[in-house]
């Protein structure tokens, strides 16, 4: 038997309680209370994280009213035939549509498309070379060449990397500014927990600080979440999720995150 589904295999074999249909439909008759008593009660950062989940699911709640009320729109009648040749432009003019709805229904999708990838920092100040870099120059006392950098932003290295040959290497990640783990928080369970860190996705100022491993704001970074008992579809424990950094690493000496649920 697959992991955690032990009660959908006792509800299959001695069914539900008799009494499991009124016990929901009160349930969801209290929601609406718990969700006011929430409102009133809440303060300080929760009340702002509580008004701004609510705010959403209104928006969505009007936009969904707003889509069933389009669903069957469709233009004026179709009035009599006219006796005088039309031209074919004006020929389905009249004629009853239900574009309005359709483009309701296909915006909508996108957006739900666009939920999907949507992530905590949409928008990051981009970095620039300059800011990131710092040139060092190597070579006899007379013929010294800059042509080697050091990275002064904080770093990931994983666990299998070897320096090159110090004659062969272009880029210099400091000892000082790697990291190893994350402060993630799952944004539903509103817990945070250090987890490993096993990759660097994307950095969105540059593929080329992605390859180096480069942490900064808005970076999405993969962490092993093992630790957290997340399974997925199939009833397995999940093991790499990603996560994109909140915070600058550099001014706070850790990295704090948000999962990507």
């Amino acid at each position: 038997m697959p992991q955690n589904e032990y009660i959908e295999r006792h509800r299959k074999l001695h069914g539900r309680r008799l009494d499991h249909e009124e016990r929901a439909r009160k349930k969801a008759a209290r929601e609406g209370h718990k969700q006011s008593e929430n409102a009133q009660n809440l303060r300080g950062l929760r009340a702002k994280l509580y008004a701004k989940q609510r705010h959403a699911q209104k928006i969505q709640m009007r936009k969904q009213i707003k889509q069933h009320e389009e669903r069957n729109v469709k233009g004026k009648p179709a009035e009599k035939e006219p006796s005088d040749p039309v031209p074919a432009y004006l020929l389905d003019r009249a004629n009853p549509t239900s574009a309005k709805a359709l483009s309701s229904q296909i915006k909508s999708k996108r957006a739900e498309k666009a939920a999907r990838f949507s992530v905590p920092i949409p928008k990051v100040r981009g970095i620039s070379e300059e800011e990131l870099f710092k040139v060092v120059k190597t070579g006899k006392k007379m013929q010294k060449k800059g042509w080697k950098r050091v990275v002064t932003k904080p770093t990931f290295v994983g666990p299998d990397f070897t320096r090159r040959p110090v004659k062969y290497e272009r880029f210099i990640r400091p000892m000082g500014l790697r990291y190893k783990k994350a402060n993630v928080t799952h944004p539903t369970l509103n817990v945070t927990v250090q987890l490993p860190i096993l990759s660097v996705k994307k950095n969105p100022s540059n593929p080329l600080y992605t390859q180096l491993g480069v942490l900064t704001k808005g970076t999405i970074i993969e962490v092993n979440v093992s630790d957290l008992g997340i399974v997925t579809a199939s009833g397995k424990i999940a093991w790499g999720r990603y996560a994109q950094i909140t915070n600058n690493p550099e001014n706070d000496g850790c990295i704090n995150a948000v999962l990507l649920v």
